[in-house]
């Protein structure tokens, strides 16, 4: 599977992540709900290998990407009746 596919395919499971990680750890913060969804979906694309494959340049940068993607979703679920159930 090449890196395109494996990348959109892990920002499309975000969601889905955010809201389980919420009901799993609903008391924890917000950073550290954002560290365990990053977690989850970087291991789902498998930044460690891509990284080694040198598809990654930038581990950090994309990293800070991915949690940028993360914030928004979190943002438009808030904004949405989701939040409200």
């Amino acid at each position: 599977m090449n890196f395109l596919t494996m990348l959109l395919n892990g920002i499309a499971m975000v969601p889905s992540v955010v809201q389980n990680v919420e009901s799993l750890v609903g008391t924890k913060t917000g950073a550290q709900k954002k560290d365990a969804v990053l977690s989850i979906v970087g291991s789902a694309i498998n930044i460690t290998d891509a990284v080694a494959g040198k598809q990654i340049a930038d581990a950090t940068s994309f990293s800070k990407g991915l949690g940028t993607v993360i914030d928004g979703v979190v943002a438009c679920l808030n904004a949405s009746v989701w939040s409200k159930l």
